[in-house]
């Protein structure tokens, strides 16, 4: 296939009309293998870009047919959407063109698609200049119906009419950089001026740019291209002539002098360091980021700036421990018409800032004067291979967003993706002229006078005025209402209401059917070995020349006490130094050598028992072939001698881990309520509080505010001690064919030499497979009811509720994944989001447990009580056969979704092929009967065993009612 699909492209033919398309160029991309073919829309002027494949190395089973092969087909269509004002009418858009369209009139198509379709990805997002709605699917069936769903959505809609500090720190360093002209509105919508849109305002919005004249189409897969042209032309660009959409950004004015601005934000409670909560970062506009030498240039230059310990920001600003992190934005960002570059801290003193602005001018200077070294500009060229070689699972969703900026603005997305051009171009201008790099510092930061330096510092007032603000201005519309105004407003409420609590008919949306599924999985082949006594699990796949390994070390010897210090361990083991190498030569020979190496806490539950589960630490890391030798002589110095007796170090890593905790609450809120509310229901689920949940985030701060570390430094060799041990280890290693035997003779060389840390000499394991997994039972653990409330500052809540259910091979497992997707899709979705507000909602079943959540919702206690109105709505059986099926689709595209080849091997579950055979055969099986079984015997009120968490605002209901634990 991955040949015809090669063929194909280069058949066609610059000035070849195809359904209403020109071809404009045709241009081989070997970097990526792929083949781009670029056309221009006859009539409209609207642009499409087609990335062929041409080998079957870079998709792992592209010349096989069935639905399971790891090739997604991607579209996407995005729209240059420049408003003037902060109502957040692009934003508001992106939504409202989603909720119905003239082919399509049920409410919400895009939501019911996710039920009728093996998608692998589907969404839209709205940019500072651009809104982009991509889908992805591994079935050509599906790719059609979808495709027909996203152009009706976007072309002929029925429009119907921030809470983080990270967030709202970009987005007025984004506002006042760029005040001329688009930028300097919020894209999203400022909340005290989204009320200020207008309907007529959104329609006219949409009719000058959502507008094939200002659409940009992205295909990719193998799929015929002519097929994608004849129905783009015939279900949406035929019916439109070509118009001027006026949406083009002006260049951003360079300013003569540099401007300071300040501004405010809510304290975070959960800061590293509750006295040092400003921010402060220095911004320089740079060029058009269509100039894309320039950029490539350019973005090389801030990761050598910033990325790393041995990066001369990262010497300057963050080892002095001014701060915890540097700003949320830093870097290179070419993300809008003309890049810019920001560098700074959060979690500073307002003391430092005169400081801190003295630091980033020095450094400056000392990079102009000292320049690189050679050695850290081949490790970052040496990541630019490996990203270039491995292959993920996203990739062609990856490659539409890559593009997008970039071709948003009228820059060529082909020459983007000539990576080795730009690399060979670099390479030479550097010969030329070995100040090369510097020159551009000289330029871009030290004679550039287009600089702002924004601080932001915390307001104990700050959501209360937002809320006032907001009250006032509410009361202000209230009163200039007249009072048939009002009742008007009233009735339409209630007709809203009654709509949404309508039955939607969805006849209209195509539908793919259960037996378009696959029956049975493929089966990946993988050989069972030993290296040293260590079981190892060989899986060859094509990985363009990359060797995966991959080592779980069980924690079961683990002492209690030192449990919560393991995330801690793994986040210092690989970045403290190791042998002969301080923590800087250490990162910098990772960067050469590897394509990254890590360590991370890792907890499986048993597939068969709840109460078991696997606890251990996973090691990762990946090279090219050449380098295998180098990878296993860093992990060879970790084991044997790892650095721990450098506090200095120590701290600023525990700053900067405390810092990312805090930040991550709320993006994945409802992953922490979750993880709360299972944490008393099995074993594994208590262990996941403890390294990953609320408990870590609190335990981190207190190890952040700590004034002498050396009590933590001591825990960590005790841990390594238990983790680093051949006895307890298990590997995988995923490569070609043609590099097996090598790789496992090095991994048998490693074994020997990191046999020192075996705890006390023990026979070669006899059975290799069942030895592999050691699951570890919690013989005294008792699961009880918990509710816990944690207050946060955020305007918005995240909800959960946690039932304790069944393990993977449990006959009623299938059932409930497929209840699970059901009650989300028919009845969650609608109660939560659609009546409720919240961002999102649903349930999913697994870990042993069947969960509730919301995300960035404005209610709480409601939305308790819409679970367990699902509860019932399950209970009662009133949905449908379709409904069903919807449910097994949807469930079938996340069990069949596309695997890495660096994955593939069923390695960390400890589920076989079997076992997933038998679970696919009781999916399919799923009927009425069951479904309403399963909701009475685990989720009716006599039944179930529940854990409940909030993260929210201050909640009086919650704090007066002593069921509730608040922290």
């Amino acid at each position: 296939k991955s040949t015809s699909a090669k063929e194909r492209a280069c058949q066609y033919q610059p000035g070849q009309n195809i359904h209403g398309f020109t071809v404009t160029e045709v241009v081989a991309v070997p970097d990526l293998f792929l083949t781009a073919v670029k056309l221009t829309h006859d009539t409209t002027g609207a642009q499409l870009v087609e990335m062929c494949f041409i080998t079957s190395t870079y998709l792992y089973s592209l010349n096989k047919s069935d639905a399971s092969s790891t090739c997604s087909r991607i579209f996407s269509v995005q729209f240059r959407t420049t408003p003037m004002d902060s109502t957040g009418v692009p934003h508001i858009l992106e939504h409202t063109v989603l909720c119905g369209s003239q082919k399509y009139p049920c409410r919400d198509p895009f939501f019911k698609m996710l039920n009728r379709s093996l998608s692998t990805f589907m969404n839209a997002f709205t940019a500072s200049d651009y809104t982009m709605y991509p889908f992805s699917t591994q079935n050509g069936k599906d790719f059609q119906n979808l495709l027909s769903v996203y152009l009706d959505a976007v072309f002929f809609p029925f429009i119907h009419v921030t809470s983080d500090n990270e967030r709202v720190y970009a987005q007025h360093l984004q506002n006042k950089l760029f005040p001329d002209h688009t930028y300097s509105v919020v894209s999203g919508g400022e909340p005290l001026a989204i009320p200020d849109l207008t309907w007529e305002q959104l329609k006219q919005f949409h009719a000058t740019h959502y507008h094939p004249s200002n659409a940009r189409f992205f295909t990719y897969g193998d799929l015929p291209l002519e097929q994608h042209l004849k129905q783009i032309e015939e279900e949406a660009l035929s019916r439109f002539k070509r118009i001027n959409p006026n949406t083009e950004v002006p260049s951003q004015p360079h300013w003569s002098s540099p401007r300071e601005e300040h501004v405010t934000c809510s304290p975070d409670a959960l800061a590293p360091d509750p006295a040092r909560q400003d921010t402060l970062c220095v911004s320089y506009l740079l060029g058009d980021i269509t100039d894309t030498f320039e950029g490539f240039t350019l973005s090389l230059l801030s990761s050598l700036m910033i990325s790393g310990p041995n990066s001369p920001f990262y010497k300057a600003l963050i080892e002095p421990k001014i701060g915890t992190d540097f700003s949320s934005v830093v870097g290179y960002d070419g993300s809008t018409k003309e890049a810019s570059f920001s560098i700074g801290l959060q979690g500073m003193s307002e003391e430092d800032t005169e400081r801190v602005k003295q630091i980033i001018s020095q450094t400056i200077d000392d990079i102009i004067e000292k320049g690189f070294e050679e050695e850290r500009i081949e490790a970052l060229l040496h990541k630019l291979e490996i990203q270039i070689k491995h292959q993920s699972t996203n990739f062609g969703l990856s490659l539409a967003s890559y593009i997008a900026s970039l071709w948003n603005h009228d820059g060529d997305p082909v020459e983007l993706l000539q990576i080795s051009d730009s690399v060979a171009k670099f390479r030479q201008a550097l010969k030329e002229n070995p100040c090369f790099l510097q020159e551009k510092v000289l330029h871009y930061f030290k004679e550039n006078t287009h600089r702002l330096t924004l601080s932001m510092s915390p307001d104990e007032a700050y959501l209360e005025k937002q809320a006032q603000a907001e009250e006032e201005k509410l009361q202000r519309k209230i009163q200039a209402l007249s009072h048939s105004d009002r009742k008007e407003i009233y009735e339409k409420g209630l007709e809203l209401l009654a709509t949404q609590s309508k039955t939607q008919d969805a006849s209209c949306l195509p539908a793919l059917k259960v037996s378009d599924i696959e029956p049975t999985i493929p089966i990946t082949p993988v050989q069972i070995s030993t290296a040293g006594g260590v079981p190892v699990q060989y899986c060859e796949q094509p990985t363009n020349g990359l060797v995966y390994l991959r080592a779980m070390c069980s924690l079961n010897t683990l002492p209690e006490d030192l449990r919560l210090y393991v995330p801690l361990f793994c986040s210092v083991i690989t970045k403290m130094g190791c042998g002969a190498l301080d923590y800087r030569q250490q990162a910098q020979q990772m960067e050469l050598r590897t394509g990254g190496m890590s360590v991370s806490t890792q907890v499986t539950p048993d597939s068969t028992q709840l109460d078991m589960y696997e606890q251990g630490v996973l090691l990762s890391s990946s090279c090219l072939e050449r380098n295998l030798p180098h990878m296993f002589q860093l992990w060879r110095d970790i084991f044997n001698s790892p650095h721990f007796d450098d506090e200095e170090r120590l701290r600023v890593l525990v700053m900067m881990s405390a810092q990312e905790l805090a930040n991550g609450i709320s993006y994945s809120g409802h992953m922490y309520a979750m993880t709360r509310a299972g944490r008393h229901l099995t074993p594994a689920g208590d262990l996941q509080e403890t390294f990953s949940g609320m408990e870590q985030v609190k335990f981190m701060k207190r190890i952040a505010e700590m004034s002498d570390l050396s009590q933590v430094m001591r825990t960590l060799p005790r841990i390594k001690k238990h983790l680093l041990n051949p006895d307890t280890m298990r590997c995988a290693v995923n490569t070609t064919p043609q590099k097996i035997s090598d790789t496992a003779a090095q991994l048998e060389s490693f074994m020997k030499e990191v046999a020192d840390n075996r705890k006390e000499r023990k026979p070669v394991r006899s059975n290799i497979i069942e030895v592999s997994r050691v699951c570890f039972q919690e013989l005294n653990f008792q699961p009880c009811q918990m509710k816990t409330f944690f207050q946060l500052p955020f305007p918005v809540n995240f909800v959960s509720e946690s039932i304790r259910a069944v393990a993977f091979s449990h006959q009623d497992y299938a059932s409930l994944c497929i209840l699970a997707r059901m009650m989300t899709a028919k009845f969650l979705h609608g109660e939560i989001r659609e009546k409720g507000g919240a961002y999102g909602g649903g349930a999913r079943m697994g870990g042993g447990c069947f969960s509730f959540y919301s995300y960035r919702d404005p209610n709480s206690v409601q939305t308790l009580s819409a679970f367990r109105k699902g509860v019932d709505w399950a209970k009662s059986g009133q949905f449908s056969q379709q409904d069903i099926d919807e449910a097994k689709l949807s469930v079938f595209s996340a069990v069949d979704s596309p695997v890495a080849p660096s994955r593939m091997g069923r390695f960390l579950s400890g589920v076989t092929d079997e076992m997933l055979q038998n679970h696919r055969e009781r999916l399919f099986a799923v009927t009425h009967k069951n479904l309403v079984e399963v909701a009475e015997r685990y989720l009716g009120v006599g039944q179930r065993t529940c854990g409940v968490a909030i993260l929210g605002p201050e909640n009086h209901t919650i704090k007066k009612d002593p069921s509730w634990i608040v922290k």
